[in-house]
């Protein structure tokens, strides 16, 4: 597994976007039991904290040190510094299993091996993740602009899977009909800049050209934004769902 974003771990806990309530309401429908989750590659705990809210004990994993040193510590979460592909936790031990905005970096068929392994008979697996923000025509294609001219040859090839809205990946088990839901929040320009900066083939770029594009691309995104003080963003989120 590939580990793209503890250099910018810090800059990745402020500006990455968070998942809806709407999101959480239909996977926490969907579970029998609120005993015991495990959120694998739980970065800076942004997914495990919410499951604190709803189960007993929650188990977040990353192989990320400098991920988990950003996440929010809560008395009912134990954080571990672990592969997807060896979780250190018994057979049959979780009610609910996630995996946000990660699963395209991992081994599918190691990974799945632990959830089969550990999640309980009744147990839900969601994937979770977001595609490519949208925001205005103008911001739009500028944004478009860094992703492809840019950034295209540095994004990873598991890059692909996010693009095809997780439609591609293997998924083996029971499937269950996942609703539309956006991520809707709004960003000032500042906030935008930040979130770019957390992408991991802009991270690439800059070592192996010692500059960050965002300088050639700065005017025109600030042209593209105009004025506003803050301009409403929407991410759709990309979910599999399954028993």
């Amino acid at each position: 597994m590939k580990d793209n974003f503890s250099t910018q771990a810090a800059e990745y806990a402020i500006y990455r976007p968070t998942y809806p309530k709407e999101l959480y309401d239909f996977i926490f429908s969907l579970v029998k039991n609120r005993n015991a989750a495990w959120d694998c590659a739980t970065g800076n705990g942004q997914v495990a904290r919410e499951l604190a809210l709803h189960f007993d004990n929650v188990y977040a994993t990353d192989i990320s040190k400098k991920q988990i040193e950003q996440a929010l510590k809560l008395p009912n979460i134990v954080y571990q510094v672990e592969s997807s592909d060896k979780v250190n936790a018994a057979d049959d031990s979780f009610d609910l299993i996630t995996v946000a905005q990660a699963i395209h970096w991992f081994n599918f068929d190691a990974f799945y091996s632990e959830v089969k392994r550990t999640l309980k008979p009744e147990g839900i697996f969601a994937v979770i993740g977001y595609g490519i923000m949208s925001i205005d025509k103008k911001v739009d294609k500028a944004v478009h602009k860094l992703y492809e001219d840019f950034l295209g040859k540095y994004w990873d090839p598991e890059r692909r899977y996010i693009e095809e809205n997780y439609k591609t990946i293997p998924f083996p088990f029971e499937e269950i009909t996942a609703p539309h839901i956006f991520i809707k929040t709004r960003w000032n320009f500042n906030q935008l800049i930040g979130y770019l900066n957390t992408w991991s083939a802009l991270q690439h770029y800059k070592t192996a050209n010692e500059r960050n594009p965002i300088e050639y691309m700065f005017t025109e995104l600030k042209e593209a934004w105009g004025s506003d003080a803050e301009k409403e963003i929407r991410f759709p989120v990309l979910l599999r769902i399954g028993r």
